[in-house]
């Protein structure tokens, strides 16, 4: 069963827990679907266009230690390790880590607690794993034109948690191919970095705007370095011009890092917050995002 929130401006399609499956997204408020009333524009579309291609992203899904897995080193194989909003994996050999990779689950128990109309509160519960534990709350609400995703992490657990999050916001607005009607814009000036600059071909970086010269025919990526997210009214923000339809993210925190990522369909800004919590620390942070047509 999908969740649907719904005012006079937004409405927002939400998975169960389960509907995904996979051990890389958080399965807690799975957003797979926006549309802006005014205009009946849609913003969310799948990480790949080729069933089973790809790990399973869809719109505005969250992961958390995409880079480090929580005891993952401390293990052998077949042992467990936690992925906050997925489960306890178990490792599967000795090869490092990968993202991409899939790892049987054990899912952590989910509770969902419908509030009204325009929100809910989704819960993952703690299982120990080794000595780690933690419960982690996501509360999804829309208010006028805006989404806001608010998350609560409690360290229950007796091992320190240090990791990160971020939302791969899987965008291509009312299903427009990636290209010379976008245009990606950050509120400072733009040093990206790229582990190969082929990746970059095709995009230009002038005044904090991202444009593309044509419909890319490969993935390109490129990163930025963190910054004070609370400096700025606005920390990116995804424009369709003939349309006038956009999307800005308007989260203020710290931003450990920021990515850019995408294909010929779906571009991705990715907002990467830094997580160390104690045993009985907790930390409280939202996403906020608002949609419009200018």
């Amino acid at each position: 069963m999908a969740y649907q929130l719904k005012n006079e401006h937004l409405s927002v399609e939400i998975a169960e827990p389960g509907t995904y499956r996979g051990s890389r997204f958080d399965w807690t408020g799975f957003i797979t679907g926006i549309t802006l009333l005014d205009g009946n524009h849609t913003f969310c579309v799948p990480e790949s266009l080729i069933p089973g291609q790809g790990t399973g992203g869809a719109g505005l899904c969250n992961e958390f230690g995409i880079e480090t897995a929580l005891g993952y080193d401390d293990i052998g194989p077949g042992g467990h390790f936690p992925k906050l909003g997925v489960g306890l994996l178990t490792r599967l050999d000795d090869r490092k880590y990968e993202f991409f990779r899939e790892y049987p689950i054990h899912p952590f128990k989910v509770s969902v607690v419908r509030e009204n109309e325009a929100s809910l509160t989704f819960h993952s519960f703690p299982e120990d794993c080794n000595g780690f534990a933690a419960s982690l709350s996501k509360r999804i609400s829309v208010a006028g034109n805006r989404l806001e995703v608010e998350y609560h992490l409690r360290n229950t657990g007796i091992k320190e948690l240090s990791t990160e999050e971020y939302c791969h916001n899987f965008l291509g607005i009312d299903d427009h191919f990636i290209g010379t009607d976008y245009v990606l814009r950050f509120p400072f000036e733009l040093s990206p970095t790229a582990d190969e600059e082929k990746t970059l071909s095709g995009l230009s970086f002038n005044r904090g705007e991202v444009r593309f010269a044509d419909r890319p025919t490969g993935p390109f990526y490129f990163r930025l370095p963190g910054f004070d997210g609370g400096q700025y009214p606005w920390i990116w923000e995804l424009l369709h011009e003939p349309s006038g339809a956009g999307v800005r993210e308007l989260s203020q925190f710290p931003v450990s890092k920021a990515a850019v990522w995408g294909e010929g369909h779906v571009v991705s800004p990715e907002i990467f917050i830094k997580i160390e919590l104690a045993p009985g620390e907790e930390k409280r942070w939202a996403r906020s995002y608002e949609f419009f047509v200018k």
